[in-house]
């Protein structure tokens, strides 16, 4: 990588500004050197010069911003590696739809900054980020009045916003997905049944359209689901315990390979889904009055 004299001139001059404990100037070149395109990153012994990212990284979902991209529809999408895939999905929205979509990328973003534009939010947060915070900053930082979390291995193939928005708008319900199902009351409640479309007593984040005044009311996903599965599970019950009602609905979506499930660590996989379905047990099991009719 060449850097211009200029720019390594830059770079010395904050670390003697440093040296001499005049914090102040060394922060005023290291805007300046932001503003010429490079990021300064200090090592032992001195300092690296790197091409600035077109996007922020933060350390932490909860120091995101709220986001505001003066659409009625905003979705959310947390992309956690394969980022070209996760590209591809983000495309298909576009093409489909006048939502905004904003997006959280666990870690490196890739080529994702290159659908960037007035309705498109771009984040990064560290490696490490709880699945959990991530949707919640969708539900409690967005200023669309419906947010749809939604899987980056979940792809459109129409226009699924409207029908969305029609039977939100209707008020029956204030949640509305692609896949979900009724509890299977026979095991303990340890599986969900798919019954195709009608009331649900739980959606799958695959794709879960929301009312997000009404999900302010009923609070957020658990922070402590570092891992997305059973988590929707559990907001879904959340839900129904307030008294919210959620709808299954055919929609115009297609899944290819969800990395989310299929490449992540197995070991891991396998104990952050159970921690997340053992709160569900401890908290909602036998409580049958918050389920939906049985069909």
């Amino acid at each position: 990588m060449s850097i211009p004299d200029s720019v390594t001139a830059l770079a010395q001059a904050r670390m003697d500004a440093r040296a001499a404990k005049d914090f102040a100037l060394a922060d005023k070149y290291r805007d300046e050197l932001l503003q010429a395109g490079f990021e300064i990153v200090d090592v032992a012994g001195g300092y690296e010069l790197r091409p600035k990212k077109p996007y922020i990284t933060l350390a932490y979902p909860r120091d995101i911003r709220p986001i505001d991209l003066e659409k009625d529809v905003t979705v959310g999408l947390i992309v956690d590696g394969f980022t070209e895939d996760a590209l591809e999905t983000v495309k298909t929205i576009k093409a489909n739809s006048d939502c905004a979509v904003a997006i959280i990328s666990i870690g490196d973003a890739g080529s994702l900054f290159e659908q960037m534009d007035k309705r498109t939010y771009l984040i990064s947060v560290n490696p490490g980020a709880a699945w959990g915070d991530c949707a919640n900053v969708f539900l409690e930082k967005v200023k669309s009045k419906y947010v749809v979390v939604m899987d980056p291995s979940t792809r459109f193939t129409a226009d699924a916003i409207t029908p969305v928005v029609q039977e939100l708008e209707k008020g029956e319900y204030v949640a509305v997905g692609w896949r979900g199902g009724l509890i299977n009351t026979e095991d303990e409640w340890r599986s969900v049944d798919d019954k195709g479309p009608g009331e649900v007593d739980v959606l799958f984040s695959y794709f879960m359209a929301f009312n997000r005044e009404a999900m302010i009311e009923v609070g957020g996903f658990n922070p402590r689901a570092l891992y997305y599965r059973n988590a929707d599970i559990e907001y879904s019950l959340k839900i129904r315990q307030a008294g919210g009602r959620l709808l299954q609905m055919e929609l115009p979506l297609i899944q290819d390979r969800h990395h989310g499930y299929h490449d992540a660590d197995p070991e891991y996989r396998e104990v952050q889904s159970k921690k997340n379905y053992d709160r569900i047990l401890d908290k909602y099991r036998g409580k049958s009055a918050i389920l939906s009719p049985r069909r």
